[in-house]
């Protein structure tokens, strides 16, 4: 069985970004990888996230940005219910996570990822049978 795997935004981002510096060259790697694996996931999130990042601070057109969610949605897609929302607001009692990371984390979770690529949270830290993993790290 193939590991599955979830991408955050902050990944796509760094990879379009031209003065992201090495943070772009390991986004650009690390996606070059994945995207090739069966079993790479994100959620309808992150793909928001990408969107509202691309246009705003990056400054890609609306119908760049709209392309590229567009190939990301190639990806598997995990969509949260009201359950899943709860159980994100409980990781972030629990953690004293952002509700947006616990989003993220219990996406990553309920699509069976053993692996979430992030620079949100701790390299490392784990929740569950989850091992965040920060592509950006020393």
């Amino acid at each position: 069985m193939t590991d599955r795997s979830f991408v955050d935004t902050n990944v796509f981002v760094y990879a379009d970004d031209r003065d992201a510096g090495e943070k772009r060259t390991r986004a650009r790697t690390l996606l070059g990888r994945v995207l090739r694996e069966p079993g790479t996931v994100v959620s309808t999130q992150v793909l928001q996230e990408y969107f509202a990042t691309a246009t705003r601070k990056l400054g890609l057109p609306a119908i760049a940005a709209r392309r590229r969610v567009a190939i990301l949605g190639r990806l598997d897609i995990v969509t949260m219910g009201l359950d899943d929302v709860l159980g994100a607001i409980d990781l972030h009692r629990l953690h004293s996570l952002s509700i947006w990371d616990a989003l993220i984390v219990r996406a990553a979770l309920i699509s069976g990822c053993q692996t979430l690529y992030t620079e949100d949270l701790q390299d490392g830290q784990r929740f569950e049978s989850l091992r965040v993993v920060n592509p950006f790290a020393a």
